[in-house]
């Protein structure tokens, strides 16, 4: 005899993870392959040398790999993003790749290109990625090797980028807006988006280190531009002013009230994507590096980091009277990078505001009225 098990409360009201049970909730995670690089750039929040003998120690193992992804792949995921560091710096990287695409995932892949070899190239065509996503750091190479610290990686880069361009796999570029390459950013987007059917995307936004190194995060501060400079590079860009103002027009209202609760997390973490860290870490929101905020798979499974560390984080409140005046009901909210992610990062602490990002978010609000709101 069947039993009937029923309630007659809304999905939204059931606890969290019962209610993504019961929709199958199909989820997006990023696999975070290793934290070192063959580049050594200025303004990276991850990366450590490629040769550091104890980061490929803790990196997770093919076995692992391919019990967390069984695991992802039973909770509903669809797909997966490769990242590091730099992936392709992994010597068993293409096993990784076919493990991923075995499971039926969607796979992509971010890389810098230097370590693209033919072998990548042949697996790419025979099992295509969603996309290939490379980071231009200039197209000339006192720029490029400016910014990577790298003698030779310009040609690297490029030589990578052609293997890749010419066996039509599917590409898209993208650029970092830093002190060390922004006179050459009307270049790198004509570049990209010649190369990559118009599909380019830039961030002027940087984060800070994961591992909270001070002196790598005065290098990073150093490479930040100015909320002016960062105001004017958008402007003098129509595609991406465009996009920008209508972003906007979801929270930049004069009756915008604020959220009336105390909760830190009003985005969609944990509800729809996850990370892996390279040592096996889950995180709720790839930002979110906050110890209460993270779970060690190779102790316990995905299903119970699921259940257990997404309901706590999404209950987090805060008191702080700093946050609730300021951040908290500030209707420039999506014009910023705040978020309590980011907020632990730039100072230890989920919900102090961060005076560098509300200075950003004025100024484009700013911009953006002036453009014609």
């Amino acid at each position: 005899m069947k039993t009937s098990h029923s309630t007659s409360l809304p999905l939204y009201e059931l606890p969290l993870w019962e209610s993504m049970r019961r929709k199958k909730a199909v989820f997006t995670f990023d696999l975070e392959l290793t934290a070192r690089c063959n580049n050594n750039c200025r303004h990276c929040y991850i990366n450590l040398p490629a040769d550091d003998g104890a980061a490929m120690e803790r990196e997770l193992t093919l076995s692992e790999i391919d019990r967390i992804a069984g695991q992802a792949v039973s909770s509903g995921a669809l797909w997966c993003l490769i990242t590091g560091g730099e992936p392709l710096l992994r010597i068993d990287f293409l096993d990784v790749y076919l493990i991923l695409k075995k499971k039926g995932l969607l796979v992509s892949v971010f890389t810098n290109a230097a370590q693209v070899t033919p072998e990548h190239v042949e697996v790419f065509k025979k099992y295509p990625p969603q996309h290939i996503e490379v980071t231009v750091y200039g197209i000339t190479p006192p720029t490029y090797e400016r910014v990577t610290r790298k003698p030779g990686s310009y040609a690297s880069f490029m030589n990578g980028l052609g293997l890749l361009l010419d066996g039509g796999i599917k590409v898209r570029l993208k650029a970092m807006a830093i002190r060390s390459n922004v006179h050459e950013m009307p270049a790198i987007a004509e570049f990209c988006r010649k190369r990559s059917k118009g599909r380019y995307r830039y961030d002027p936004m940087l984060h800070l280190r994961y591992d909270r190194d001070e002196s790598r995060n005065r290098e990073i501060e150093a490479e930040r531009l100015s909320p002016a400079e960062i105001v004017a590079l958008e402007r003098a860009d129509p595609e991406r002013f465009e996009a920008l103002k209508e972003g906007c027009d979801i929270l930049i209202r004069p009756e915008f009230e604020g959220f009336r609760c105390h909760h830190l997390f009003h985005c969609s973490t944990g509800k729809s994507s996850f990370t892996v860290s390279p040592d096996g870490h889950y995180r709720p929101c790839a930002s979110l590096w906050h110890p209460q905020c993270v779970y060690d798979l190779r102790k316990g499974s995905l299903s119970d980091a699921i259940k257990n560390v997404v309901p706590n984080v999404r209950k987090m409140k805060s008191e702080r009277k700093e946050f609730l005046e300021n951040c908290h009901v500030c209707p420039f909210i999506n014009l910023c990078l705040w978020c309590p992610a980011h907020a632990y990062l730039e100072c230890g602490e989920l919900d102090r505001p961060v005076g560098f990002f509300c200075e950003v978010a004025h100024a484009r609000a700013s911009g953006v009225e002036r453009g014609g709101r």
